[in-house]
């Protein structure tokens, strides 16, 4: 899915990623494209990092270590690690709501499929 389409899940799958493993915004964007998140705008994801972080959700420090420009690496926090069990439940209701999204429509295809696109063809025939 695109960046746009997810814009709202970027909390809990940027908390997700920092818990699994703490990072800067643009490891965090490259690991977001494997997760099937493309396109999103970086940007977007650096405002999202900074909302975190004025929850209290992530901190952040600057790693100077390395070659290239020092960068801001995020960490989870025990607000952090909360506010991401909090999200998961939602999802996971949200999730139930999709799927019986997903298992009607795949009824209704299928019963269009056996009926006559023109539910008065075989009267008049």
């Amino acid at each position: 899915m695109h960046g746009r389409e997810l814009r709202g899940l970027l909390h809990p799958l940027l908390l997700l990623l920092i818990f699994e493993r703490p990072g800067h915004g643009y490891d965090l964007i490259e690991r977001l494209d494997a997760m099937g998140v493309s396109d999103v705008e970086p940007g977007h994801v650096y405002r999202v990092l900074r909302g975190l972080e004025r929850d209290r959700s992530v901190s952040s420090a600057w790693e100077t270590a390395g070659a290239g420009p020092a960068r801001r690496c995020y960490r989870l926090t025990a607000k952090g690690r909360g506010d991401l069990r909090s999200w998961f439940v939602e999802l996971a209701q949200l999730n139930q709501v999709i799927d019986a999204c997903l298992r009607r429509s795949a009824d209704a295809f299928d019963r269009a499929r056996r009926v006559p696109a023109d539910p008065y063809a075989t009267i008049r025939s």
